[in-house]
């Protein structure tokens, strides 16, 4: 009885210190991938860190676009509701363009047209014995334009001191980009009018940044290349041109009128 009391409890024992052995295997392999998930997670933030994107661009399209429902409109995420603004657009752009409408004749035709309609319903209405229109009441939230002031505010306020900055002549790179960028807009302001122009920034919209967020590795790809042959052309154009330029231009007089 002794000898079998004995084996059982070495029986016990073995099965214990097995146990204890998976556990600490368990362990290990824990241990192990939770470091391997973390090396892993570091070399993916490393490649991220990599990549080149298109004007310094850390966020996904929709986050940079100010996220929300006016990104996923832009994005076509919604493809009805950007449909119907593209179709809008569209619209707009055949009547006041090719169909030569104005604006303010257009307002006041289509306000005619509901108002006559609505009129000629409600009194109607008492004689074919028939419940007159539903006339919603229309008012705009003042939350919601208090949003938009304060929104455009900001943009403008950020715009002039751009402008601010760019005009004390701190920075040449900037000052010929704003400069070329506004030489351009003049080319096309004079190859077309406002409705025009705004078309096609509208159509852009709703095509680019949706063509960037499909094609977007192969894009920063090329857009990496251009960039390093535009820094390289801008160098040889520093060193040749601007340099000397910038040379000439008496300075010692600025720093007496500063002191």
């Amino acid at each position: 009885m002794a000898e079998e009391h004995k084996h059982e409890e070495s029986a016990a024992e073995s099965i214990i210190e097995k146990i204890a052995e998976k556990i600490r295997g368990y362990d290990d392999g824990s241990s192990s991938s939770s470091d391997s998930d973390d090396e892993k997670k570091a070399s993916l933030s490393s490649l991220k860190a990599k990549i080149y994107r298109l004007f310094g661009r850390e966020n996904p399209v929709h986050n940079v676009l100010g996220g929300g429902k006016p990104a996923d409109i832009v994005l076509w995420r919604n493809k009805k509701v950007s449909g119907g603004v593209l179709g809008a657009a569209t619209a707009a752009w055949v009547l006041f363009e090719l169909l030569e409408y104005h604006l303010l004749s257009l307002v006041c035709h289509s306000s005619i047209l509901a108002l006559a309609v609505l009129f000629l319903w409600s009194n109607a209405s008492t004689f074919i014995h028939k419940t007159p229109p539903r006339i919603p009441e229309v008012h705009i939230p003042e939350e919601h334009v208090l949003q938009l002031a304060s929104g455009l505010r900001t943009e403008i306020n950020r715009g002039f001191a751009a402008l601010r900055d760019i005009a004390s002549g701190r920075d040449l790179k900037k000052f010929l980009m704003v400069i070329a960028g506004l030489w351009v807009l003049s080319i096309l302001g004079s190859c077309c009018n406002f409705v025009t122009l705004f078309y096609i920034a509208t159509v852009l919209l709703f095509t680019i940044p949706v063509l960037y967020e499909k094609y977007e590795d192969k894009v920063d790809a090329f857009g990496e290349k251009a960039m390093k042959e535009i820094k390289k052309q801008y160098e040889v154009l520093d060193e040749k041109v601007l340099s000397k330029i910038m040379s000439k231009i008496p300075r010692g007089a600025l720093s007496k009128k500063k002191d």
